[in-house]
């Protein structure tokens, strides 16, 4: 599975950073930084719970 963003609709609320934040980031800018797209099996349920968190539905997996 791969994380994908919509950029346009991300706010950087920072949600996902605290539910995955080794996937997800806030740069210093506070733009969100996706810093590993591939999801392993043993992570895609945490990942799940961040882009469910989302507040803004900018994340999807695919």
């Amino acid at each position: 599975m791969r994380i994908k963003a919509d950029f346009d609709l991300c706010e950087a609320n920072g949600v996902c950073v605290g539910i995955a934040p080794e996937f997800f980031d806030l740069d210093e800018d506070d733009y969100l930084v996706i810093l590993a797209e591939d999801v392993p099996a043993d992570k895609v349920d945490e990942v799940r719970q961040a882009v469910a968190g989302c507040p803004k539905s900018a994340l999807r997996l695919e």
